[in-house]
C-alpha cells in the first residue's frame, strides 16, 4: 500500500442487497478502502463475496433506501439507483472473474483489446478495427505478463492460468485504477495460482493499483494481501490485518465452516516484495 496516499478508492456505507424475498445477501455493510490497498474478501461459499464485488462495479444494485457505494469520491449507486455517470466510473474499474470471460475462437490479442471498448466508437469495437497504437498497447500488456508469444493464438488454446493472465492484460489495457477479482484462482492448479497471485501483487506494487480480491482460503489471503474483510452469511464479521487470521481466530469467526477456509494455511504471513520474473515487465508497461 502507498502509505502517503489518503485518497479513498472505495467507500461502502450501510449497504444492503436482497434477492427476491430471501434474507439479505448483504446486510449493513460498511468499510472504506484507500487507494493502493490490497484487500482480500474472505468467506465460505454463500457468504456474499461475489455479490459484494458485483455491487462494487454496479453490476448489481442495492436495496431501495439502503445505503450506497462511492468510488474515488463519486457516487456509484445509492438507495438502489445507479449514478448517471456510472459509465465514466466503470472505466476506472477492472473486473476479473473465475471464468476468465474470453471468447475462445478469437485471438488472445482481440480479447485483450476489448478492454478499450468504453474508449472507442461502438462500430470499431464490434468490427475489431483498432488503431496501430491500440494494438501496440495490447501487445505491450501481453508481453508484460509473459504472454507475448501467444498474442495471436486462439484464446481457447491457452491453459487456465494463461487465460486468467490474459484477462488481467485486458484490465491493463483498460487503464483501470481499481481491480476487482472474484475468485481469480479458484479453478487453477497450484503453480498457476502462484503466478496469477504474484501478478496481482505486482500490479499493486508497481502501479499502485487498488486491489480487492475474493478468496476462498486463508492461506492465500495471508500471503498476498495486507488486509482482510471477512463475510459470513452476508454480514461483515471482521475487518483488519490478515496477520490476525490464525487458525484459532478463523475457527472463532466461522465455526464448522472454518475447515473450508483453512486449507493449505501457512503460518508465514509476509509476502516477498521482489517482483516475479514472469511479471517484471509490468513495471515497464506502467512507465510507458
Amino acid at each position: 500500500m502507498n502509505e502517503s496516499s489518503n485518497a479513498v478508492a472505495v467507500r461502502v456505507e450501510g449497504f444492503r442487497k436482497t434477492f427476491h424475498t430471501q434474507r439479505p445477501a448483504l446486510n449493513n455493510i460498511n468499510f472504506t478502502i484507500r487507494e493502493g490497498e490490497r484487500v482480500a474478501l474472505l468467506g465460505a461459499s454463500g457468504s456474499g463475496k461475489s455479490t459484494l464485488l458485483r455491487c462494487l462495479c454496479a453490476l448489481e444494485t442495492g436495496d431501495a433506501g439502503a445505503g450506497g457505494i462511492e468510488l474515488f469520491g463519486k457516487s456509484l449507486q445509492r438507495h438502489g439507483k445507479v449514478a448517471s455517470d456510472v459509465r465514466a466510473l466503470r472505466r476506472q474499474v477492472g473486473i476479473v472473474f473465475q471464468q476468465f470471460n474470453l471468447v475462445g475462437r478469437l485471438p488472445v490479442m482481440s480479447n485483450v483489446l476489448t478492454g478499450l471498448a468504453a474508449e472507442v466508437p461502438l462500430w470499431r469495437s464490434v468490427t475489431g478495427r483498432f488503431s496501430v497504437e491500440e494494438q501496440a498497447l495490447a501487445l505491450d500488456a501481453l508481453a508484460s505478463i509473459g504472454l507475448g508469444p501467444q498474442a495471436f493464438q486462439r484464446a481457447s488454446t491457452l491453459s487456465g492460468g494463461q487465460q486468467q493472465r490474459a484477462a488481467i492484460a485486458r484490465v491493463l489495457v483498460q487503464g483501470a485504477s481499481l481491480l476487482l477479482a472474484d475468485e481469480p484462482v479458484a479453478s487453477l492448479d497450484p503453480e498457476s495460482t502462484r503466478v496469477v497471485m504474484e501478478l496481482l501483487l505486482s500490479l499493486n506494487q508497481t502501479r499502485a493499483m487498488t486491489l480487492v480480491v475474493s478468496l476462498h482460503h486463508v492461506g492465500l489471503a495471508r500471503r498476498y494481501c495486507e488486509r482482510v474483510i471477512a463475510l459470513r452469511d452476508g454480514e461483515m464479521v471482521f475487518d483488519g490485518p490478515t496477520s490476525a487470521l490464525t487458525p484459532a481466530f478463523t475457527q472463532s469467526l466461522y465455526g464448522q465452516a472454518a475447515s473450508e477456509l483453512l486449507e493449505d494455511l501457512e503460518e508465514g504471513s509476509s509476502v516477498s516484495h521482489a517482483v516475479n520474473p514472469v511479471v517484471a515487465g509490468a513495471v515497464a508497461l506502467a512507465d510507458s
